[in-house]
């Protein structure tokens, strides 16, 4: 299948790397720079102690045409909206069929803007971090879950489940159950790493920092109304197991004094309490925290 990866981040370079070895794969980046680099040198990724070089053609997000049968999107949910009206300004025909990777929910939205065949939008369980403008490393293997959103976006997601070979795909009939259990994670683990600056594993390691999680937790329970809060707490202590020597998304973003997705995950959750007349204070404290720790604040 022919994919275009539109994002040059750690997702957009991971999903290149393991995706160009049975598709044909481009990727679509924002700088000249980092086009010149990869298309000079390859994606250099870094798995299991070893190195490996992929060959992938690439081109800067401008030049993005819809030719490929998939294109998956792998930007920040704020960069959605610049993004769609590019998409929708530069493609031929609205023939193409999208995958959607970002955290949170607040993008879905945006999605009804865009001129598609079809939608999908996935959960990404890996764990990658971005090196330098053509390195990426995989620091935790795990799937990605893909559902349909809208449109006739069956083929497409049964073809990456089938030729997902050491990458693998799971297709979901209920997208909003899927992103739900993602957003619960992300939620919990994501501010209180920002905050704390800790790595994910010390949230359940440090019984004070425990109290918290299930404090915080219990108040997203009841303000998003999950059908079982039980299976959703033991998911997030899994991921944090799971994934206890990693960096978070957005303490990684802190620490490079990057804009976080706390409007996309957190300001979700708000809008949600907002309309059921729900109070979360916590959920409100910790977004502020976040906000206030960003550049400009």
């Amino acid at each position: 299948m022919k994919i275009g990866i539109i994002g040059g981040g750690a997702i957009g370079l991971l999903f290149a790397a393991y995706l160009q070895k049975g598709h044909d794969v481009t990727l679509y980046v924002r700088s000249e720079e980092q086009k010149k680099l990869i298309s000079s040198y390859g994606i250099s990724l870094l798995a299991e102690g070893r190195e490996h070089i992929s060959s992938v053609q690439v081109l800067l997000t401008d030049e993005w045409k819809g030719e490929e049968e998939l294109s998956i999107i792998a930007v920040k949910q704020y960069d959605i909206h610049p993004l769609i009206s590019i998409i929708n300004d530069n493609q031929t025909a609205p023939s193409s069929s999208f995958l959607f990777l970002q955290n949170g929910m607040g993008h879905l939205s945006l999605l009804h803007e865009l001129r598609a065949r079809a939608i999908l939008v996935g959960t990404v369980e890996h764990g990658a971090l971005k090196n330098d403008a053509r390195t990426v490393q995989h620091t935790g293997a795990g799937r990605t879950n893909i559902a349909v959103f809208s449109g006739e976006g069956t083929e497409a997601a049964e073809c990456l489940e089938e030729t997902s070979g050491d990458f693998p795909f799971s297709v979901r009939k209920d997208y909003k159950e899927m992103l739900l259990q993602k957003l619960v994670i992300n939620a919990v683990v994501n501010p209180l790493t920002g905050i704390l600056q800790v790595k994910n594993g010390e949230l359940i390691e440090n019984p004070f920092y425990y109290i918290v999680v299930q404090k915080y937790f219990a108040e997203i329970a009841a303000v998003l109304e999950l059908s079982d809060p039980e299976e959703a707490f033991d998911a997030l202590v899994s991921v944090c197991r799971k994934t206890s020597s990693n960096t978070s998304s957005m303490l990684k973003d802190l620490q490079n004094q990057r804009q976080t997705e706390a409007d996309a995950i957190l300001g979700y959750i708000l809008g949600e309490a907002d309309k059921k007349n729900k109070h979360a204070p916590l959920v409100h404290a910790f977004y502020s925290c976040i906000k206030g720790k960003e550049p400009g604040n």
